[in-house]
């Protein structure tokens, strides 16, 4: 269910490396307990976060959950498909409902990031399937 290829936070974001840019999204796990998703607010293009900082909050008929920075980096571009289908974040969360791209600043901060299998071994230590 989770992409091999893909890094994992213990905040249930995931990010795809493409080279220096990091695009990362919300988990299929993040998604499911969120339920329908109806908002995203995203961070300013050009704006730096450091890793672990909040940079965009994603609104649903449970709750308004934060979105954190796996990486440090500056925002690159945010999928602005999302403002007016915030919905693909529970279609698809991996690939159609990605959040924003980052510019990553410190390379070595992609050791912190779990794999797929510790990542699944985390949500099974948390409860989830």
């Amino acid at each position: 269910m989770n992409p091999k290829e893909y890094k994992y936070t213990k905040e249930h974001e995931w990010v795809r490396l493409e080279g220096d840019v990091a695009i990362l999204g919300i988990t299929n796990f993040a998604q499911e307990q969120l339920g329908d998703i109806v908002s995203v607010e995203f961070p300013k293009i050009g704006k730096e976060f450091s890793m672990g900082e909040s940079l965009a909050l994603i609104d649903s008929m449970k709750t308004t959950s934060e979105v954190y920075a796996p990486l440090t980096g500056e925002v690159l571009e945010v999928n602005e498909e999302l403002e007016g289908r915030p919905e693909l974040l529970n279609e698809d969360p991996y690939q159609d409902g990605w959040i924003l791209k980052l510019k990553i600043k410190n390379p070595e901060d992609i050791e912190s990031l779990m794999n797929v299998e510790d990542y699944e071994a985390f949500i099974a230590e948390e409860g989830g399937t």
